[in-house]
């Protein structure tokens, strides 16, 4: 999904949300009311859109600077971006908050370069289907339910039909770099959730980001040198950084002020239909009927996943109430 735009709030996906008490009853009183909620939705579809085309744009790029200098640049002018904006504080924190934001940061740099490696590879539907088994792995390990098992259970049979009973199809190393990016993906989670409650509103994204970008800057610099200042590279690379992080981030600040963690989880769990579609339209990478078929099964099973999880906290929340009357 490249990097995963909930972390202006202080989480990465919406388990860590729902999972840290926030957006829970922030939107309660609007999804009872269709028409209101409407307002959010759009916010938050016009995310996911945003975010995706300006991976689809950043793949465009990557014949100028290469994979990992996309991901400098990115990750250098996101982090101007939000010290700007932002204006984090760096003093009155402990050594456990900087820590906390140091991993943050690192994770994050790993999970974009992992995820560019494998959309330099494979195409980008494919690449966020994938990836998007971590977040879906994290939740069912976290529900500890069985019934969670199905879900698991129709993710593998998406992935299996997305590489054809074998990796080989797509390309190995993408898939693996995909596969990867997941894994951080999932670490993230637990380290956006963490680094917000230690931060407020964004400092600790903000922070993070600039760590992370210390980080790839060498790396950008060793495979792109010279081409990470040609003012052309620089501007879309500008334009991948507003497009996947800032404009993202913003409508799902706004969005999740009224909107449920189960609802944004389920909006968001439509990431690869919309990344498929951004790699259709902007690089003309298009889908047989299997790799639509496989992406709609793994989209199938994140919603499952995140309504049983919210159906269990309901019923937990029923017990509780009915205990304590």
């Amino acid at each position: 999904m490249d990097e995963p735009r909930t972390a202006a709030v202080g989480v990465a996906a919406p388990e860590a949300l729902a999972a840290t008490g926030a957006g829970e009853g922030r939107g309660g009183g609007e999804a009872g009311r269709p028409g209101r909620a409407l307002g959010p939705v759009a916010l938050v579809l016009g995310g996911v859109v945003s975010v995706q085309f300006g991976a689809a744009i950043a793949v465009l790029l990557m014949p100028r600077a290469g994979a990992v200098g996309v991901v400098t640049l990115r990750l250098v002018l996101a982090a101007v971006v939000l010290l700007i904006v932002c204006r984090p504080k760096v003093r009155g924190h402990s050594r456990a908050d900087w820590g906390t934001v140091l991993v943050f940061g690192a994770v994050l740099a790993a999970m974009n370069l992992l995820f560019y490696q494998a959309a330099d590879r494979i195409p980008l539907g494919a690449a966020v289907t994938l990836e998007v088994l971590g977040p879906l792995t994290l939740s069912v390990v976290a529900s500890r339910r069985l019934g969670n098992l199905l879900w698991a259970g129709l993710a593998l049979a998406g992935v299996v039909l997305l590489s054809g009973g074998g990796f080989d199809r797509l390309d190995p190393v993408g898939a693996a770099f995909a596969v990867g990016a997941g894994v951080m993906w999932a670490t993230y989670i637990v380290f956006s959730a963490r680094t917000g409650q230690r931060f407020p509103q964004a400092d600790g994204l903000a922070l993070a980001m600039a760590f992370g970008a210390v980080l790839s800057l060498p790396l950008g610099i060793m495979e792109a040198g010279s081409k990470l200042v040609v003012p052309s590279t620089v501007g879309l690379a500008l334009a991948v950084a507003l497009l996947s992080s800032v404009l993202p981030y913003t409508l799902e600040l706004l969005a999740l002020r009224r909107l449920p963690a189960p609802t944004f989880a389920i909006l968001m769990s439509v990431e690869p239909a919309v990344a498929a579609l951004a790699g259709l339209l902007l690089l003309s990478q298009g889908l047989s009927f299997t790799d639509a078929l496989a992406i709609a099964l793994v989209i199938a099973a994140s919603m499952g996943a995140v309504r049983t999880r919210a159906g269990a906290r309901k019923a937990e929340r029923r017990r509780l109430g009915e205990l304590t009357d």
